[in-house]
């Protein structure tokens, strides 16, 4: 009997050991997020007369502003702690505008269909406001492709009755071309734009202008329209009270590209009428040619998030390092070339409003680097949706938006691994959410992807996924006894080695670890900040301090692992040439270094053997 015992928990192992904690008991995707906390089916309407809420201004953006800040003024003759302050978008938000799907139980007709797109106590700003019954809030508006209404709440997230509706506001255009981000094409001398706007191609062609940065000359790129649908998702809420139009979402490639050479541009749209709109003037830095040898500068992090910058939504508590993160590379942007964030992205789970929201956060690094995704658990997780997890951590998204949202240079953009350089730097990127398993089309995939690394020209080859499939002293996996996702480094620790990986990033876990060159839970070295000569094993790194909420240790004593913090951060690499590449963990509360070391090696060390005694059959140079 306690064999078959251990059989059981081992295979329970096996089943859970690559969930959070959050992703089991009783399957709780979105319950962490904000808008979860709000009981829409239990909100009735109980307009009061004597209650008052008014916005100002009432047309924003006029001058072009892609947001503003709101002064909301409000009063309620029977205040309470609980009262609180919602803001809908499309303003008309009651049961008239409801579909089918809208409420949690289709046989009922909900008061209220739609989650806000932001909220906030009355109090929050308004300290005596359960006193006075009067109170204002400064609330920060992105434009959204539609009009706001605000209202106000008694009865708290848990009960909420309507007592009155504002005034209608908008932006001048709500339809305007916004939120630029780049990444790279197939070709490392392309580059793609891809933007949100309200203009259908009925209506508009969409359009970017381009070119050398200090000349006259300027080109034109069409680009193609995509959007999604409500019934493109799998499930609640993102196909209820989730669920808000994405508007269309636009990507054009510029091809053709000199190396490391500047180039300015600028989204919009011809109307039929022939006038264009035009987004505001932005610039990038084509990438170098693959093997350039060039100052090269890698930001890579996992599990940001999206917060709001007017304290709505309290993501203080979900994910309170987000704007830290943002800040701090926003601060040093002339310092870096290329930025990866590795999986859990907005972690809008189903709330769809909160995508726009958090493509308009990044867009000050996005509108001017290269921003390459991966794919998290928060994307793609779905029952019965091809994901390699059962979960339901999407909130029925399923992908869908962020395949959308973000233009990749994969193959099939329902797979979202791919492969990208820059200059020094090859990267593979793996879909941890889809099936990674020795045998599979993805598996084929990465090892094409690593063998492909010419390190003569590309010493510097890095591996990233989103979940753990190496190394990780994360307190919930190592209860489970395995320190990874389930089979994660069994399936590709023999490729690490073979192909020489230098170092192997992770997200998932919410904090940062790095770990001894290991091989087979052996640390090969015993360097600790300067390794050179000959490639000894991979060294892996957890970066999922990006933003949510940290992720605690295990107290057992994992001599691999070299250094850890649990704070929010990410690293940053520089490759100053083909023999010197530097390793930097910065924090995002100052920017400051915490943790760091180099790696200096020769095309030599790449073509000998490796230190356990693996050698290639053939150079990798062919």
């Amino acid at each position: 009997m306690g064999n078959i015992w251990w059989v059981v928990a081992g295979l329970l192992s096996l089943l859970f050991s690559g969930l959070e904690a959050e992703d089991i008991g009783g399957f709780r995707p979105h319950t962490d997020h904000p808008f979860a906390e709000i009981q829409l089916d239990k909100a009735s309407v109980e307009i009061d007369s004597s209650a008052h809420i008014e916005a100002t201004p009432s047309i924003l953006g006029v001058q072009g502003e892609t947001y503003e800040w709101v002064t909301v003024k409000y009063s309620h003759p029977s205040p309470a702690a609980t009262d609180w302050i919602a803001v809908f978008s499309p303003a008309n938000f009651n049961s008239s505008t409801c579909t089918p799907e809208s409420g949690p139980n289709k046989d009922q007709t909900p008061l209220l269909c739609s989650a806000p797109i932001k909220f906030q106590y009355a109090n929050y700003s308004t300290v005596n406001y359960s006193k006075t019954g009067k109170g204002s809030l400064k609330l920060r508006l992105i434009n959204q492709r539609a009009d706001f209404a605000f209202a106000l709440f008694a009865g708290g997230l848990s009960n909420p009755k309507l007592l009155v509706i504002s005034n209608t506001i908008s932006f001048a255009n709500p339809k305007a071309p916004l939120y630029p981000r780049l990444a790279h094409g197939e070709l490392w001398n392309e580059m793609s734009v891809t933007w949100t706007s309200g203009y259908g191609i009925e209506e508009a062609a969409p359009v970017v202008e381009w070119g050398f940065v200090g000349e006259e000359s300027k080109f034109l790129s069409p680009a193609g329209t995509l959007t999604y649908t409500r019934n493109m998702l799998c499930g609640q809420p993102a196909r209820t009270v989730g669920w808000r139009d994405p508007g269309f979402i636009h990507t054009s490639m510029l091809k053709d590209l000199w190396p490391n050479t500047k180039y300015y541009y600028r989204i919009g749209h011809r109307l039929v009428n022939g006038s264009y709109i035009w987004g505001q003037l932005n610039h990038f830095k084509a990438s170098p040619y693959p093997g350039q040898d060039s100052l090269q500068r890698v930001i890579i992090f996992g599990d940001m998030g999206k917060a709001e910058r007017d304290g709505s939504n309290a993501y203080s508590n979900y994910q309170p390092g987000t704007l830290n993160t943002t800040d701090r590379l926003i601060e040093d942007l002339e310092n870096i070339d290329i930025v990866f964030h590795i999986g859990d992205l907005s972690y809008a789970n189903g709330y769809l409003s909160q995508w726009d929201q958090f493509t308009a956060q990044v867009e000050p690094i996005a509108s001017h680097v290269p921003y390459m995704v991966a794919s998290g658990n928060h994307e793609r997780d779905w029952p019965d949706s091809s994901s390699f997890y059962k979960n339901t951590d999407s909130g029925g998204e399923c992908g869908v938006p962020a395949k959308t949202t973000f233009h990749l240079p994969t193959t099939n953009d329902a797979k979202i691994w791919y492969a990208t350089d820059y200059g020094m730097f090859h990267f593979c990127i793996a879909d941890s959410e889809l099936d990674w398993q020795e045998g599979s089309e993805q598996y084929k995939f990465i090892e094409e992807c690593l063998a492909s690394a010419d390190r003569q020209k590309q010493p510097w080859l890095i591996f990233i996924s989103h979940r753990v499939l190496g190394y990780s002293s994360n307190s919930w996996l190592a209860v489970h006894g395995a320190f990874e996702e389930p089979m994660g480094r069994e399936t590709y620790q023999k490729l690490w080695q073979n192909y020489k990986v230098d170092i192997a990033f992770f997200g998932h876990v919410h904090n940062y670890e790095r770990s001894c060159p290991i091989y087979q839970n052996y640390c090969v070295s015993e360097e600790k900040s300067q390794y050179s000569g000959t490639f000894n094993a991979t060294i892996h790194v957890v970066a999922g301090g990006g933003g949510s909420h940290l992720s605690d240790y295990t107290s057992l004593n994992t001599t691999w692992s070299i250094f850890k913090d649990r704070d929010f951060g990410f690293v940053k690499l520089t490759a100053f040439n083909h023999s010197a590449l530097l390793f930097e963990y910065k924090r995002s509360s100052d920017g400051k270094v915490y943790d760091k070391f180099w790696i200096t090696r020769e095309y030599k060390d790449i073509l000998g053997c490796d230190s356990i005694g693996n050698c290639p059959s053939t150079t990798l140079a062919q």
